[in-house]
């Protein structure tokens, strides 16, 4: 087992986490260990149930970081500006968190426990551009309640854009976060008051 010098609580704690999002990333969390944790950070096992409580416990510290870094990106991204500058700060706020912290992307794409890790993550991070989309709704005279589903398809759209890219990596980031701005501002800016409603095709009749 790797020795050095006694870090304080503060210290092993901070160096806990930083292991722990390292192995969540490559292995997810269900493929993760407090057993490898442990050994690449020097320590026993009793020293992460000690400040974690168990794989759980640093898991949900990793990801509530990381979804803290994304959200306020985020957030900045879009307090100000018009409505179509907005959409694609977010939209590029999102991607360079993609690009820039590949490890932090992972954690949250990848394998999790109910309720914890990308759902999570679009469902805070939706609420919150959702608002602003609910500003912008009211102004141009359309049902700001339906905002949610714009916020929503948006941040999911992003998403997977993102999963995407880290597989291929040919336009730069700031490329890509300009066609998916284009292609959702441009469903936006014609966004009909009252959408028709979608109705299910009818069957043509077997031949008799």
């Amino acid at each position: 087992m790797a020795t050095g010098k006694r870090l304080t609580a503060a210290e092993r704690r901070t160096q806990l986490i930083s292991v722990g999002r390292t192995v969540f990333a490559e292995r997810g969390y269900d493929g993760a260990s407090v057993e490898e944790i442990a050994e690449r950070a020097g320590v026993s096992k009793p020293i992460v149930y000690e400040h974690f409580g168990g794989k759980e416990g640093l898991y949900a510290v990793v990801v509530d970081r990381e979804m803290e870094h994304v959200i306020a990106d985020v957030s900045a991204a879009i307090s100000e500006g018009s409505p179509r500058d907005r959409v694609g700060a977010a939209t590029l706020a999102f991607l360079k968190y993609v690009k820039e912290q590949p490890d932090g992307f992972a954690v949250l794409s990848r394998d999790a426990p109910a309720n914890v890790g990308m759902a999570s993550l679009l469902a805070e991070v939706g609420e919150r551009v959702g608002k602003i989309f609910a500003t912008e709704f009211k102004r141009a005279g359309y049902d700001p309640k339906s905002a949610p589903i714009y916020a929503q398809a948006l941040i999911g759209m992003v998403t997977f854009v993102g999963q995407w890219w880290t597989e291929d990596r040919k336009l730069s980031i700031e490329d890509v976060a300009s066609h998916v701005t284009a292609l959702a501002w441009m469903g936006l800016r014609h966004l009909p008051e009252r959408p028709a409603r979608v109705t299910p095709a009818r069957a043509e009749p077997a031949p008799g």
